[in-house]
């Protein structure tokens, strides 16, 4: 009962909005540029491959990285 009155409390200010529909807008856009554009750009998938070759990437950077210290 409790979290029914939450939800619709939320439902009912959102959809009273305009000026803030317009700012989430603007707040969705920008995350999903953040997260999708620039993660295809600067972020490499290194773990590509089967299990095996996973395991071997993951292996020798923790050895690379402990050995460097």
């Amino acid at each position: 009962m409790l979290l029914r009155r939450i939800v619709r409390f939320y439902l009912e200010g959102f959809r009273g909005m305009t000026l803030g529909r317009t700012l989430w807008g603007i707040i969705l856009l920008k995350l999903f540029i953040m997260f999708a554009v620039l993660k295809a750009f600067f972020f490499p998938a290194y773990l590509q491959g089967e299990k095996e070759e996973k395991e071997a990437t993951v292996a020798t950077e923790l050895t690379d990285r402990a050995a460097a210290e």
